[in-house]
């Protein structure tokens, strides 16, 4: 081998070296974005969780009312119903009661 095959070599080798840094470093930039993704939509499924929890808290509370006045035969139904729509609070969520 000539000096001038070494040089080449050397070059050759340099400029691998160069792109697989440069490769390395664009997988590492895109594992962080992808890691950073992950954790938004981590938060964002917990968010919703809280929020389908406390939608159904709201709605047992709702059907346990329901289901004592259906199963309590003592009391007039209609009157209990229209003591639960005064009770309610008009915050504009459900459905109008007239």
């Amino acid at each position: 081998m000539s000096a001038e095959d070494v040089f080449a070599l050397a070059a050759l080798m340099a400029g691998l070296a160069t792109i697989a840094a440069i490769l390395a470093g664009a997988y590492k930039r895109r594992l962080a974005f992808q890691e950073r993704k992950l954790a938004i939509t981590a938060t964002q499924t917990a968010e919703k969780a809280a929020q389908y929890a406390s939608e159904k808290a709201t709605l047992e509370a709702r059907v346990r009312v329901l289901e004592s006045i259906v199963t309590d035969g003592s009391f007039d139904t209609a009157r209990q119903i229209d003591a639960l729509r005064d009770e309610r609070p008009s915050d504009g969520a459900g459905p109008a009661v007239n």
